[in-house]
């Protein structure tokens, strides 16, 4: 609502800001968070849903948020005769950049050192502009000069949406009886937001005041910037336990091999530097590595002297899946996942074992023509237990051919071997490829919570602080400059992530903290030499001045000549 009374102080509909800032100390709720709570229900209505088909629920995600902002539209339109309305007063942002521009064009040609110095440089606009104007345009210099610290704490801020939100994509979603996705984390922050506001307004600050410690909007967001930094310190830690369980995947001029004997006797494969022996329908325990240079030789051998080299160029920086099923017959199959599965997915695969092709329908998705002694691609899926058909003319009708599959977690990928029993009915058998997430979401929780409360005192508090700083006139310049930083901070993001390069994600997220670190500091001593003052009465000192240099203005009751008078 601040924000609001900031942008809309040179416009028809505006209120008295000093009013809006006395009441945005008792909600604390600006119009971000406002935003931010649309945007969180967003996130919780994008799951699939569908009656033929599942796909996912955009319109529902989409229509909810757009529902409520035309209820606070509404609510807005029946609210607003209770707002002062004022005439538009021309472009406050035009002016001030004229007048700086001026100031910097004029003080250029007086460069000489004949002309003598004055006392601010805004003061070279002496010759066009008022002196009003020029006192406003200087106390919004001296708040925007603070804002230049300010892009780093939103660097830091906005990164929820995205590095966390990836960061909870290797994380199990699963917290006690409840199950959330990676991408609804973020209404943590919200539902903190509305929970920390009234605390800290009624509780904390209180507390502080009583203690006797001068708390002021400058030390607040220090503060703030301070408790972001720790977030990402929190998040280091995190990311350094998720990165214990995550899978190795083949780098550089590496290849990955895992062994899947579909066979009905027992396979024994060699390779350089180890031998393997499988027992039928089975894997081996882990991918196995190996240089692609090094890879010489591959061979399989069962019962009997017969052993068969194994002739394929394997891809580099790939996984594959050597199927067996006898000393003569194998296949060798290049997986299509590198990394773990993106948004916490399951992976799924089928292998058919039987003579003839199939198709399988499953949770609506389809793999067409599973040929015989072959894998399907993997196709993804939410977690939760899945249903699947196998169709095809070799299965006999009374035979059982729609199954269920596991529970299926989070960022896990399995194989299903589509087996023949001796009735010659199918039977399906699990193999993990990737095992689930095990680093509970929940451990994002304190980090989102230092977050949150770094906001809390930074955000709200800075807008308070513009206020009390800047001359009515002027409170939508600061907006602006506010919002600016916002932007400054998201291509800060950009230019360190992409010089970065980490190999790391905790150590983008260290480096991240400690650049808050830093800027924190920076900003502490900057605040120290900050004298505050107050706005108003520097507009009723030039209220004064006016009336002394020009009394005929302030008289609403001009002198009459002696024939109206009589």
């Amino acid at each position: 609502m601040l924000e609001a009374c900031f942008l809309l102080s040179s416009l028809p509909y505006s209120e008295n800001c000093e009013t809006a800032g006395q009441r945005q100390r008792q909600t604390r709720l600006g119009s971000d968070d406002s935003w931010r709570l649309q945007h969180s229900v967003e996130r919780i209505f994008i799951q699939e849903c569908g009656i033929h088909s599942k796909q996912a629920c955009y319109p529902l995600a989409f229509g909810v948020p757009a529902a409520l902002m035309a209820v606070s539209l509404i609510v807005f339109v029946i609210g607003s005769g209770m707002y002062k309305k004022f005439q538009p007063q021309g472009n406050v942002m035009a002016k001030v950049a004229r007048c700086i521009g001026f100031a910097i064009k004029n003080r250029f040609r007086h460069r000489s050192k004949r002309f003598p110095k004055r006392e601010h440089w805004l003061d070279w606009a002496n010759e066009k502009y008022d002196e009003r104007l020029i006192a406003q345009i200087k106390m919004v210099m001296r708040v925007m000069f603070l804002y230049i610290p300010l892009p780093m704490f939103w660097a830091l801020f906005d990164q929820q949406g995205s590095r966390w939100t990836l960061q909870a994509t290797t994380m199990s979603g699963k917290i006690g009886i409840i199950e959330i996705q990676p991408d609804q984390m973020q209404t943590v922050n919200a539902i903190l937001i509305v929970i920390m506001v009234p605390i800290v307004d009624a509780v904390v600050y209180p507390l502080i005041a009583k203690c006797g410690f001068n708390f002021t909007p400058l030390k607040k967001m220090t503060v703030g910037m301070f408790l972001a930094s720790m977030a990402f310190v929190a998040a280091a830690i995190v990311q350094v336990d998720i990165d214990k369980t995550l899978p190795v995947f083949p780098k550089g001029n590496e290849v990955q091999i895992k062994v899947l004997n579909i066979g009905n006797d027992n396979m024994t494969v060699s390779f350089p530097g180890t031998t393997v022996t499988l027992k039928q329908m089975s894997q081996t325990d882990a991918f196995m590595t190996f240089s692609v240079d090094k890879l010489t030789s591959i061979n399989i051998s069962s019962v009997g002297p017969a052993v068969i080299p194994v002739t394929h160029n394997f891809e580099q920086g790939h996984r594959h899946t050597l199927l067996v099923w006898a000393p003569g017959d194998y296949r060798v199959v290049k997986d299509d996942l590198n990394q773990k599965p993106d948004k916490g997915k399951n992976g799924v695969r089928f292998v058919n074992t039987f003579d003839v092709h199939f198709d399988i329908t499953m949770d609506g998705v389809v793999y067409e023509n599973v040929t015989s002694h072959n894998a399907s691609k993997y196709h993804f899926f939410s977690s939760g237990k899945k249903s699947f058909t196998i169709n095809s003319t070799e299965i006999s009708q009374h035979c059982e051919n729609t199954f269920k599959t596991s529970y299926l977690e989070f960022g896990s990928a399995i194989t299903y071997v589509i087996k023949r029993k001796a009735d010659g009915c199918p039977e399906p058998m699990l193999f993990e490829d990737i095992s689930p997430n095990t680093v509970s979401m929940a451990l994002q929780i304190p980090q989102y919570f230092l977050l949150t409360c770094g906001e809390v005192v930074f955000s709200v508090t800075g807008l308070e602080f513009s206020y009390s700083q800047a001359p009515s006139s002027m409170k939508s310049v600061l907006q602006a400059g506010w919002l600016l930083t916002v932007a400054v901070g998201n291509i800060i993001v950009l230019i360190v992530a992409g010089a970065g390069q980490f190999s790391e994600q905790w150590a983008e997220y260290v480096l991240f903290a400690a650049l808050l670190l830093v800027v924190c500091v920076i900003f502490a001593i900057m605040a120290r030499f900050y004298t505050y003052i107050n706005p108003a009465e520097i507009e009723a000192q030039f209220d004064t001045d006016e009336k002394e240099k020009y009394p005929e203005k302030s008289n609403p009751y001009p002198k009459l000549d002696s024939q109206t008078q009589m």
